[in-house]
């Protein structure tokens, strides 16, 4: 936990868990534990509304409501654009200037073309108006290759809009297993799990994105750096 009000309280989610259960046997999500965590709340006539996903192996803050009240309070803050939401991200390449903006409209890619992933989106001109801003933290070398540590922060909120955008430029997050590549890394991890071959070609076993920082009225609430993702950086 990293904050809490009688309002709501700000979790810190690990990569690999889902926020949901997505199907009926599914592994324990962030909604199991949280039932668990306020169960005292939901006796007393709480509920439990997560104000913003992050996808299963993105890590970091989660910002939940305890009671219908706050829900509606802060879903209406979120329409009016109040919170700050800015993320690390580690990625491949290095990239030409140290501060620049991503302004790119998203669609999901089967719209206007074949794709083996349903999930997978795309920039394209006819989708919605999307906008990131990038700025560089580190550059480096690992094993000769260039990566870089980047801090984005989200002025939308479009699906998987981070890793769509940084795609798009030529600077794909590492260990993504959908984008910066065919996909094939991802439908290969749904028929087998991880494999040393998926290793040698992702390099993490997660994509290396962290919502670090949530900014909101008089909150800044930060996440710490995840281990993984840390070890990766050591040169």
């Amino acid at each position: 936990m990293i904050a809490e009000s009688p309002d709501w309280i700000v979790v810190n989610k690990p990569a690999h868990l889902l926020v949901h259960p997505s199907k009926p046997g599914n592994p324990p999500t962030l909604l199991d534990g949280l039932q668990q965590l306020l169960i005292y709340e939901l006796a007393t006539g709480g509920q439990i509304s997560i104000m913003n996903r992050l996808d299963r192996e993105t890590s970091g803050i989660v910002l939940v409501a305890k009671h219908a009240g706050a829900a509606t309070g802060l879903a209406r803050a979120k329409e009016r654009n109040e919170f700050t939401k800015i993320y690390r991200a580690i990625v491949h390449g290095h990239p030409a200037r140290d501060d620049f903006e991503i302004d790119a409209p998203i669609l999901r890619k089967g719209e206007v073309s074949s794709s083996e992933i349903y999930v997978r989106q795309a920039v394209h001109p006819g989708g919605v108006a999307s906008i990131t801003k990038c700025r560089v933290l580190d550059r480096f070398d690992k094993a000769g290759a260039p990566f870089s540590l980047l801090e984005c922060e989200l002025i939308t909120g479009r699906t998987h809009q981070i890793r769509v955008h940084l795609e798009s430029v030529g600077h794909p997050l590492v260990g993504d297993k959908i984008y910066g590549h065919s996909g094939r890394a991802y439908l290969d991890f749904i028929k087998t799990g991880w494999t040393e071959a998926l290793e040698a070609e992702l390099l993490l076993n997660r994509q290396a994105l962290h919502a670090a920082e949530l900014i909101w009225q008089d909150w800044h609430w930060k996440a710490p750096f995840p281990d993984d993702l840390a070890e990766f950086l050591k040169k």
